[in-house]
């Protein structure tokens, strides 16, 4: 994929302000850990997250969404009347109809030619939607667009922690429903535009997509409940993504452009250290968000970049390599010119 006339023009995004500790996780189900022989600690121990992050009970992703698109749209300086697309790329929703999509640009009060939809994907949905946003840019069909996406999951991980506290809760239990335990919750959206109307010249060039769905059955999602495996996931995605880089690094000329930052889907630090050391790729140049922000699905990517970009560490003229695998499985590795 190449695309010559496509900038990100500006990005938003909202925090919860509650934030649940991995202890306070297991406190919930202690009793089972105690029962199984298992010391405390093994949910932060595992997995690398401290902490996530999560809104008021009740809260739907349409009304946070629409806040992280409001802020996106005030720093590109852009009205909500003159937004052509917009595509919401969440796995969680209002409703299973009508699309969420429609939920976030009814807050914004979007006209009616705003062209209005959902895209999901698992933890690969937002750069899903950027690559649809783009092609829609580069081919005319629209000026300017915005992609957005929140994850509200309070209710899922509640109702793990009840199946893990119960007294029939095995070690399976507990590996079955591990990954579920890593979530968190957020809200993102990007504005995308024409280049030449953009005023921060934020090139979205290249990427390329792959997929590998022997393997979809190792990630298996319903509202109130997550089942993974997270030695699958781990094996088999890091395996993807090293078949996926080499295409990408001719897609995006990293051979003769270097990546100064990689803003990756956020999981674990054994998936972190494990794709790096595979990909041969320097730690360093990521950051990390997921021991404070947990896994928060397809806004963890998206959400790594505005922080980054909050925190100056994403500054114009880097070249940032944004990089996902998701259930399914798939991988899309995207570059952009900042």
């Amino acid at each position: 994929m190449r695309w010559n006339n496509v900038c990100i023009e500006a990005t938003g995004h909202v925090l919860p302000k509650q934030a649940v500790t991995s202890a306070e996780l297991e406190a919930a189900f202690a009793p089972t850990l105690r029962r199984l022989g298992m010391p405390p600690g093994q949910l932060e121990a595992l997995s690398g997250v401290k902490e996530r992050r999560w809104f008021d009970a009740g809260t739907m992703p349409s009304t946070v969404s629409a806040m992280a698109a409001e802020k996106a749209l005030a720093r590109a300086g852009i009205s909500a009347g003159d937004v052509d697309l917009l595509v919401n790329t969440s796995v969680s929703r209002d409703y299973l109809e009508p699309a969420t999509a429609c939920m976030i640009a009814g807050h914004l009060k979007l006209p009616h030619s705003t062209f209005t939809y959902d895209v999901t994907n698992a933890c690969l949905g937002f750069l899903n939607g950027l690559i649809v946003a783009a092609n829609a840019i580069e081919l005319g069909q629209a000026d300017v667009a915005v992609v957005t996406c929140a994850e509200t999951v309070r209710d899922g991980v509640e109702a793990t922690l009840k199946r893990l506290a119960a007294p029939d809760a095995t070690i399976d239990t507990f590996r079955e429903n591990f990954a579920a335990m890593t979530l968190g919750e957020g809200a993102a959206a990007f504005v995308l535009t024409r280049k030449d109307r953009s005023r921060t010249g934020h090139e979205l060039h290249g990427g390329v997509a792959r997929s590998a769905t022997e393997h979809n059955t190792l990630c298996l999602g319903q509202y109130m409940e997550m089942r993974a495996d997270a030695h699958g996931l781990l094996v088999h995605g890091v395996g993807l993504a090293v078949e996926t880089w080499p295409e990408a690094v001719k897609a995006c000329g990293w051979d003769t452009t270097p990546v100064d930052e990689y803003v990756c889907h956020q999981v674990s630090m054994a998936h972190f250290t494990h794709a790096f050391s595979q990909l041969n790729l320097p730690l360093e140049k990521a950051l990390l968000t997921f021991p404070f922000l947990g896994n928060v699905g397809p806004t963890s990517l998206p959400l790594t970049l505005a922080l980054g970009e909050t925190q100056g560490r994403i500054v114009a003229g880097k070249e940032l390599a944004l990089y996902a695998v998701g259930s399914g499985l798939g991988c899309i590795i995207l570059g952009v010119h900042w």
